[in-house]
C-alpha cells in the first residue's frame, strides 16, 4: 500500500533519514523500531506530509504522494496519530469525533442559515457514527466527558477513534503505548487488531515496547542512524546482531556476552 523509494530528509548537515526504501503491505500491522535518534519519527512525518523529503519518492497505492500536505493525504485515507494526543481539550469525546469529517455543510455560513435541514441531517449522521465508534472502542462511560479530563490511554483510544470517523486506508501510529498503563494498552492493542481484521485497516506503528510489538506486528522494520537496518518477524529482528548492537552498543553487547 505504501512504497518509500530512496527517501532522504536532511536538516542542514544532519541526515535524519538517509535514502530509506521500504514497503508497507496492505492489511498488515507493520512495526517500526529503533533507538532514539534513528529517524523513525522524521520518516513518519515525511510520509504523512509534515515534511517534504529532500530526495526520493513516496507512493500510496502506486499513486505518487511525495510532497502532499497532511490535509491532502487525509482526503486520500492516510492518517496519523501522535505520541502526545492532539484532542480538543474543551470538547467532549463525542464532539471530538464529530469534528473529524471534512467539508461539513455547517462550516459554511450560507448553509448554516439557509440549508438548516441539510446541516441537521449531516450532524445527526455524524453523531450516529460517533456513537458507533464509541461503542466499538468501549468509550461509552466517558462519551460525554471533556476530552481534557481523560487519562493518557483514553486519549490514545480517542485518537484511534478519530481515524474511524473517515474512510482511513492506512494509519500511522506514533508510540501508542507511551504513558499508557498495561491494562489499557491491551485494550488499545485489541482495538487495533479488531480494526485490522474486521475493518481492513492497514497500520504502521512506531513503538519502543518490544512485547507490544511482538504481539501486534508482522513485519517489523528496524532503523538506525537514518537508515533501515533490518526487517523481518519480530523475533528475527529482536535477535538480529546488528539490531542488538544498535540498541546496546558494541561494548555493552560484548560485556553482556562475556558475563
Amino acid at each position: 500500500m505504501i512504497r518509500v523509494d530512496k527517501v532522504s530528509k536532511h536538516f542542514g548537515g544532519l541526515k535524519a533519514v538517509d535514502r530509506v526504501s521500504l514497503e508497507i503491505a496492505r492489511g498488515s500491522i507493520t512495526g517500526l523500531i529503533g533507538p532514539n535518534g534513528a529517524g523513525k519519527t522524521t520518516l513518519f512525518n515525511t510520509v504523512a506530509g509534515l515534511y517534504t523529503p529532500t530526495e526520493g519518492h513516496i507512493y500510496l497505492d502506486d499513486e505518487e504522494i511525495t510532497g502532499l500536505k497532511p490535509h491532502q493525504l487525509f482526503s486520500k485515507g492516510l492518517l496519523r496519530t501522535f505520541q502526545i494526543a492532539h484532542e480538543f481539550t474543551r470538547l467532549s469525546v463525542v464532539e471530538n469525533l464529530m469534528m473529524v469529517p471534512a467539508r461539513q455543510s455547517g462550516e459554511n455560513l450560507f448553509n448554516a442559515w439557509f440549508r438548516r435541514r441539510q446541516v441537521f441531517d449531516e450532524e445527526n449522521a455524524n453523531y450516529a457514527r460517533a456513537r458507533e465508534v464509541i461503542d466499538f472502542l468501549n468509550l461509552g462511560p466517558v462519551a460525554d466527558e471533556i476530552a481534557g479530563n481523560l487519562s493518557g490511554g483514553q486519549k490514545k483510544l480517542l485518537e484511534l477513534g478519530r481515524t474511524m470517523m473517515v474512510d482511513a486506508k492506512i494509519v500511522f501510529l506514533d508510540e501508542v503505548g507511551a504513558g499508557v498503563n498495561r491494562s489499557l494498552l491491551r485494550e488499545i492493542g485489541d482495538a487495533i487488531i479488531k480494526l485490522n481484521q474486521e475493518k481492513g485497516y492497514t497500520f504502521c506503528m512506531i513503538e519502543h515496547d518490544m512485547d507490544f510489538i511482538g504481539r501486534m506486528c508482522d513485519p517489523v522494520i528496524c532503523m538506525a542512524e537514518g537508515a533501515v537496518l533490518a526487517q523481518g518477524t519480530a523475533e528475527a529482528v529482536k535477535n538480529n546482531e546488528d539490531v542488538i548492537e544498535a540498541y546496546l552498543g558494541r561494548g555493552l553487547r560484548n560485556k553482556a556476552a562475556a558475563s
